[in-house]
């Protein structure tokens, strides 16, 4: 791995029953393979913050605060009727921007939990500021538009996104799968969207584990989460990355 690329999409043991990248040994591999920079952007929290700040600075990498956020259609304070969600992948840009990311992931919990902490647009825009925002995963809200080829409700989504972070909103494109995967396609997708608009594109990996033998623990815990059997067919492939 090239020491130039930082991964920016990564989540730790503190993704409950999602990520078993376990902190130290995260920061770990990232400074045996040259890395000077690691973020961190569990689900719906920051409760592993420290600890990777910590773990971080006693490295020698720079840290960079994250989370992957849930982004409610509607008011985050209805708990009742349908029960769906964009992910957002948001960073820290500044101490400005960790303080509304501490704020958000707050409300989140206080305020619009509901099976998960989640946000909505108007809690969003008040603390926007000092924070860099993608249009995250397959599950994110861009994402979700292009695949069902709703291409104006895409662009439409994109002005607002752009409008909110000026500057600071980038289009995430990810590949796991090889071609022809629905990721691949969306890529595409992404790579004219981003041509039309002038959006930055920006590289990541979902990142889950640290290495590749840690993918089978990796879906045990999502088999766990979803309540299905181990190996059973398409139940509970990880689509996730290691660090490598």
């Amino acid at each position: 791995m090239a020491a130039e690329f930082t991964h920016l999409h990564v989540h730790s043991e503190y993704s409950l029953l999602d990520g078993h990248s376990h902190i130290k040994k995260l920061v770990k591999a990232a400074k045996e393979q040259g890395m000077n920079s690691l973020a961190l952007t569990d689900h719906g929290a920051m409760y592993g913050t420290i600890e990777f700040y910590q773990t971080c600075m006693d490295a020698g990498i720079k840290p960079i605060i994250g989370c992957e956020s849930y982004l409610s259609p509607r008011a985050m304070s209805e708990r009742t009727g349908q029960y769906d969600y964009w992910h957002l992948l948001l960073l820290a840009e500044n101490d400005v921007g960790y303080r509304n990311l501490l704020e958000l992931t707050t409300q989140a919990h206080i305020r619009g939990y509901y099976l998960r902490p989640r946000l909505d647009r108007e809690t969003l825009a008040k603390y926007s500021e000092g924070i860099i925002a993608t249009s995250s995963c397959l599950s994110g809200e861009i994402p979700k538009l292009l695949l069902k080829g709703d291409l104006n409700g895409a662009r439409q989504t994109v002005n607002w996104y752009r409008d909110l972070f000026p500057d600071r909103f980038f289009l995430e494109i990810q590949e796991h799968h090889g071609d022809g995967s629905e990721q691949t396609k969306l890529n595409q997708m992404l790579y004219d969207l981003s041509r039309e608009t002038g959006l930055p594109l920006l590289a990541t990996n979902d990142l889950h584990y640290v290495s590749s033998k840690d993918a089978d623990a990796q879906d045990v815990l999502l088999c766990i989460q979803t309540g299905r059997r181990w190996k059973t067919p398409s139940a509970c492939a990880s689509t996730a990355k290691n660090i490598s």
